[in-house]
Order: C-alpha cells, then sequence, then structure tokens
C-alpha cells in the first residue's frame, strides 16, 4: 500500500475457518495460470460516505476501487476498507450529466448527485498529491452515482455489522447538506487516516462555478433535520431554503 494512504480495516469479519489447502493450491494455480484481466483498471481510490435511500441513519463509510471506462463512465467496487482482508460491499455505477440526461424520468430515480461529496470535501482520494486529487475530482463535477450495497459491515466509529451479507440489496444515496453525515462517522474515519474534510472543502469552492442544480439533492431533504446547504449543491426543482 501506497505509505501516504492510512490503512483502515473491515469492521467486522466474515465467519468460516482458514483458506485450507485446496483453496491455497488452487489460488497458486491462478497466479501462474490465469490472468485477471478484468479488474487490472480498478485503479483510482476514492473514499467516502453513503446513506440508503430513504433510511437516513443506515449510513457508513464505503471504499471505492474504480476503473475509468472512458470520460463518462466509472464502474466501482465498493469495500469497507482498503486493506487485503477488506470485505466487498458493493457497486458503483458513475456517469456524466450528458449521460445521466440520456436517461428515462424513472431510471434517474436511482441515482444519486455528487456535487455536494464533493464541495463539503467528504469525498477523497488519499494518496494522490493534492493537485492531482483536486483535478479528478473536478472532471467528478455535475456527475451522478448508481449504487448498491449488498452487505452491511457496520460503521467503524460503532463496531461490526452483519458478519454475512443476508438480507436485500439496498440503492445508497449521497449526503447533500451539512449535517445529514453523521459528525461521528466523519471524524473517526478524518483522524485515522489523517484526512483534513474542512481544508478540503475550501479549497474546492474554486468549483462552486463550475457547479449546475442536479436531481435528487431533494430526494431525502426531509428527513433530516437540523441541516445547511452549501453554495453550489441545488435540486433542479429545489424550493427555497
Amino acid at each position: 500500500m501506497n505509505p501516504k494512504v492510512k490503512e483502515r480495516r473491515s469492521p467486522v469479519r466474515p465467519p468460516g475457518e482458514g483458506k485450507g489447502a485446496w483453496l491455497a493450491t488452487l489460488e497458486q494455480g491462478a497466479n501462474l495460470l490465469q490472468d485477471r484481466a478484468p479488474l487490472k483498471d480498478f485503479d483510482v481510490y476514492v473514499v467516502g460516505f453513503h446513506c440508503a435511500k430513504d433510511e437516513p441513519d443506515a449510513q457508513m463509510e464505503a471504499h471505492h476501487y474504480c476503473k475509468v471506462v472512458n470520460d463518462d463512465m466509472l464502474q466501482c467496487v465498493l469495500f469497507d476498507g482498503n486493506t487485503r482482508d477488506a470485505n466487498l460491499i458493493g457497486i458503483e455505477y458513475i456517469v456524466s450529466e450528458s449521460l445521466f440526461a440520456s436517461l428515462d424520468e424513472p431510471e434517474k430515480a436511482y441515482w444519486h448527485p455528487h456535487n455536494f461529496e464533493i464541495l463539503s470535501g467528504q469525498l477523497s482520494a488519499p494518496g494522490l498529491p493534492d493537485v492531482a486529487e483536486k483535478a479528478f475530482l473536478k472532471l467528478l463535477m455535475n456527475s451522478y452515482g448508481k449504487t448498491w450495497h449488498t452487505w452491511h459491515t457496520g460503521r467503524h466509529d460503532e463496531g461490526p455489522g452483519h458478519a454475512m451479507p443476508v438480507g436485500e440489496p439496498k440503492l445508497m444515496w449521497s449526503f447533500n447538506r451539512e449535517g445529514e453525515c453523521d459528525e461521528a462517522l466523519k471524524r473517526d474515519r478524518d483522524e485515522t487516516m489523517r484526512l483534513d474534510t474542512a481544508k478540503k472543502s475550501r479549497e474546492r469552492q474554486e468549483f462552486v462555478p463550475l457547479a449546475h442544480p442536479q436531481c435528487g439533492v431533494d430526494a431525502m431533504r426531509d428527513q433530516f433535520s437540523g441541516t445547511t446547504p452549501i453554495p453550489g449543491v441545488t435540486d433542479v426543482d429545489g424550493r427555497a431554503e
């Protein structure tokens, strides 16, 4: 691991015994004979926070490992940490504003907006120099994500969740105002990974003029209380604050 990226372990260890001799043998054969071509380009790493759609208290940290398909799409696999024992917890597809606009209205309801995640400083690309991180996130302005979590392994600040991937997949959503994401969740990540969300937010204010109103910003607005909007994050059908 890049020494500039602070280790973040999974909050839960799945049940079961060691890999066993047969699995170890299979792995060695795979290392020698099999190709992992579909996985080779999943090398863009960002970490942020998600909440379940219409479940404002179901919040968690999500470590994204993404493949840049082209200028309009990224495909990401999601983990609950960044170490070898991290658990696979879901997937996210990220599309540009123009690709989102091509979707029909029922489909758009599955896609969450990204501008708050970027402008608030909550979304981070650990290990990248500040200049490179800003350049990458600038490209994500006005984009959308469609995210499904298949396993809620818990919160790092509260302890383990489900030991196995039980239940139905959950459609996830983005936070869109200050005060929606639990401060304890943010603080635990920032302290452990040595990230400065407030500093990142200040440095990204130059992106505000690039921000367009987005669909879904107000989708969960009334499910939180005591929240504050930030410049550059507005709903296409937004009402006055």
